[in-house]
């Protein structure tokens, strides 16, 4: 994967900005995504949480949704900013996987650092998608 130090410190920082917009008012624990295409193009997202919970929607779903509404499906990098550096829920790095298990991840923190990147393959390996169910037309298919 080829995403220069540049460009990786640029998703960081929109994440850290979107960040800011999360709607947490149950967790307090605040998250910010920006999703960067083969095109060069970024989507970011917030979580919004809800009072019943299982309607909450993680900052990394919100970009992915909003990438493929406006049907940009072939990402190379994922900056995820929170304020310790965690890392993305079961659920988003399923969602993830549907579309690129080869994704590049990047967390920060709130202040903006760079603190780990690893590929999707790292944070879910073993994992299930399309191939597995001998799809042709997925965007992972294998077979």
């Amino acid at each position: 994967m080829n995403v220069s130090l540049d460009a990786k410190h640029r998703l960081i920082r929109l994440a850290c900005e979107v960040r800011k917009h999360a709607y947490a008012p149950y967790s307090n624990y605040l998250v910010g995504a920006a999703l960067l295409t083969k095109e060069g193009a970024i989507f970011s997202g917030c979580n919004v949480e809800n009072a019943s919970y299982g309607l909450t929607c993680c900052a990394e779903r919100v970009a992915i949704f909003k990438a493929v509404s406006e049907k940009a499906l072939e990402w190379l990098a994922m900056a995820i900013v929170t304020k310790d550096g965690g890392a993305p829920c079961g659920a988003c790095r399923q969602v993830m996987n549907e579309f690129n298990s080869d994704l590049l991840v990047l967390l920060g923190d709130e202040k903006g650092n760079l603190l780990r990147e690893m590929t999707l393959k790292q944070l879910l390996p073993d994992a299930f998608g399309p191939y597995n169910l001998n799809l042709t037309h997925g965007l992972n298919a294998t077979t």
